[in-house]
């Protein structure tokens, strides 16, 4: 009897730890982030996010008003007018070694509404990213499978104008040949062409690119504000820092040419974040002190 009663209770013990051990390992499966795809459809934008392994357990989308870094609770920065976050559990963007799995964690895209994907998190299974967008939309998300994939369409139901925005070229900087920018076409929303021109040179180059060796300098700007445009003269006031670094080239010779190709510009005045700068008054180009080399 002795003997029954102990089977019976080793019975009941593996049977209630066994009912649970599955179900446990199957919801703590996480799948890892293999590609970010982007590119424009008729009337919209969509992004994929591609997976090896199963979809996410969990996927929301929706927009934020700021994109904050998971575990840090520190803004991340993202170019945009509006902000979608992606959120996506359980789902890594790292091997077992730490390494990214999917590329660079921040890309920028030059379609009418997708202006960046910035990734904000890759902590215990949740992972966030924000996409920076030239304006607020309506976005329809799906999954398909083979392979597992999260796709987000965002509709694009407006009017677009290329603007030339102008980088940084190392293979004229290098060896000293003028002038030291690029320009590179970029889709903006009018009439407000002169802001969306600066919007997408913060957001730098694509990595097709940066591969040709273009390169945003930002002289520790984040970004800008306060631009306007009178008497053919635009004035623009960073935000962020500002430093030249002892550079002969800072972020003015890239502002310069972007906001000079409009015909309302004749001169440019760039603000430090203090809202300083050289000559505030005249016709005349302006850069504050701390650009200088």
């Amino acid at each position: 009897m002795t003997r029954i009663r102990i089977l019976a209770a080793t019975l009941l013990l593996f049977a209630a730890f066994g009912a649970t051990a599955a179900p446990a390992t199957a919801a703590q499966q996480t799948t890892t982030l293999m590609a970010i795809r982007a590119a424009h459809h008729p009337d919209y934008d969509r992004v994929v996010f591609e997976f090896a392994g199963p979809l996410p357990a969990q996927r929301d989308v929706g927009y934020v008003p700021e994109l904050i870094g998971d575990p840090s609770g520190l803004p991340v920065p993202v170019v945009g007018d509006a902000i979608l976050q992606v959120r996506m559990a359980s789902a890594s963007g790292h091997d077992e070694n730490g390494n990214v799995t999917y590329g660079p964690t921040r890309r920028t895209y030059p379609l009418p509404n997708v202006i960046q994907v910035v990734n904000s998190g890759d902590f215990e299974g949740v992972l966030t990213f924000g996409i920076g967008l030239a304006r607020q939309t309506t976005v329809n998300t799906f999954t398909l499978t083979n392979p597992s994939r999260v796709v987000v369409d965002i509709s694009t139901p407006f009017r677009t104008v290329p603007v030339d925005v102008h980088f940084l070229d190392l293979n004229r900087f290098e060896p000293g040949i003028e002038p030291y920018t690029r320009a590179v076409s970029r889709p903006v929303i009018p009439p407000a062409t002169a802001r969306g021109a600066l919007q997408r040179l913060f957001a730098g180059p694509t990595q097709e690119e940066l591969a040709q060796r273009l390169r945003f300098v930002n002289s520790d700007a984040t970004g800008f504000t306060n631009l306007s445009i009178s008497n053919g003269i635009a004035r623009v006031r960073l935000t962020g820092g500002c430093s030249s670094h002892g550079s002969t080239f800072t972020i003015a010779g890239e502002i310069f040419p972007t906001l000079k190709q409009f015909s309302s510009v004749r001169w440019v005045k760039i603000y430090d974040p203090a809202g300083n700068t050289e000559q505030p008054t005249g016709q005349t180009d302006s850069i504050p002190e701390c650009l200088e080399p």
